[in-house]
């Protein structure tokens, strides 16, 4: 099977209140990229991925008005995608959801959200000494984890688990003293958040659950200053790196990025507030359980700037996201 995790930058500004695209030339969410343009260039990705599963980060808004699955399940009929049943878990109110497409013919995918006295579920709170003040803090996420049971139609069955962690970005700071703040306080709420996703993650590999944990982590081993006043990565963390957690793995976590020019691999393009320079960042992830790494093969993250693909598929891989999708090639059978 192919797993896939793709962050849509403001998929949700492609459809209307009725859950129907809005194929036309005003402007999308994204800088200088109209929704029509954004709309095709999604529909070559997709078809190029030919993914079993895939995380949908940043899926389109679900409230009172607008429905995440219907917009989904829209999005596959126009483009006569095979992956047309979806799943999401608990709403947020950021208008970009955790949702999850799937081929109905190779598996089944259900929300299951767990709780446990070290780790309650995602929709709720977790209360944890944040900053060594003797006094506990109670975190919640603005984006709560998809906590899924996959039933693949040969019978086995594992748990996966859609992430999308709070951004470090000190946004609306005015000086750098108040970015300096925003960023420590943004990063200590970020790691309460890995280590109460690192708890549920113990909790499923003790229950002897198989486990794919996948997303964008808004982190990376070495990718801010002020990593280190706090020792370790949420990435790290939810690895289980210099720990006695039992391991997940993906090969690119040894990766240090944080690098302008393109010289290392990464998931994530961004454009800076002069629209001149970009930052490269690898922040998106697939991880696996012990018993799932041998079965594991290939890990590719589809950049358009590091890898040869068709000029269709280059740009279409530029202008649908700043993002760029992250597969796995696994023996699930």
């Amino acid at each position: 099977m192919r797993i896939a995790t793709y962050n849509v930058e403001w998929f949700n500004a492609l459809f209307d209140d009725d859950a129907m695209l809005l194929v036309d030339q005003r402007w999308s969410g994204r800088y200088n990229v109209t929704r029509q343009d954004q709309i095709a260039a999604l529909g070559v990705v997709f078809a190029a991925l030919d993914a079993d599963v895939i995380l949908l980060v940043e899926a389109p808004d679900h409230s009172t008005d607008r429905s995440t699955i219907s917009a989904l399940q829209q999005f596959c009929a126009h483009f006569g995608l095979r992956t047309n049943a979806g799943v999401m878990g608990f709403a947020n109110e950021t208008q970009q959801e955790l949702a999850i497409l799937y081929d109905p013919k190779l598996c089944s995918i259900t929300h299951t959200p767990h709780a446990s006295p070290t780790a309650p579920r995602f929709d709720g709170s977790f209360d944890i000494d944040l900053d060594i003040d003797a006094r506990l803090d109670r975190v919640q996420f603005s984006k709560p984890p998809l906590e899924t049971q996959v039933q693949l139609a040969t019978g086995s069955v594992l748990d996966l688990i859609g992430v999308h962690l709070k951004s470090k970005a000190p946004h609306g700071a005015r000086n750098l003293q108040e970015a300096m703040q925003q960023s420590i306080k943004n990063r200590r709420k970020q790691l309460a958040q890995a280590i109460w996703l690192r708890r549920r993650i113990s909790d499923r590999l003790a229950a002897g659950a198989d486990m794919i944990v996948l997303g964008d982590f808004n982190d990376g081993p070495g990718l801010d200053t002020y990593e280190t006043l706090f020792g370790r990565s949420s990435i790290e963390i939810i690895a289980g790196a210099g720990s006695q957690d039992v391991p997940m793995f993906d090969p690119h976590i040894t990766q240090v990025v944080v690098d302008e020019f393109g010289d290392l691999p990464y998931s994530a393009r961004f454009q800076g507030r002069d629209q001149a320079k970009h930052l490269n960042a690898l922040i998106d992830y697939i991880f696996v359980s012990p018993e799932l790494t041998d079965k594991a093969g290939q890990w590719r993250i589809w950049n358009p700037y590091e890898t040869q693909f068709s000029p269709e598929l280059t740009q279409a891989l530029i202008t649908a996201s700043d993002h760029f999708p992250v597969t796995l090639d696994i023996d699930l059978a």
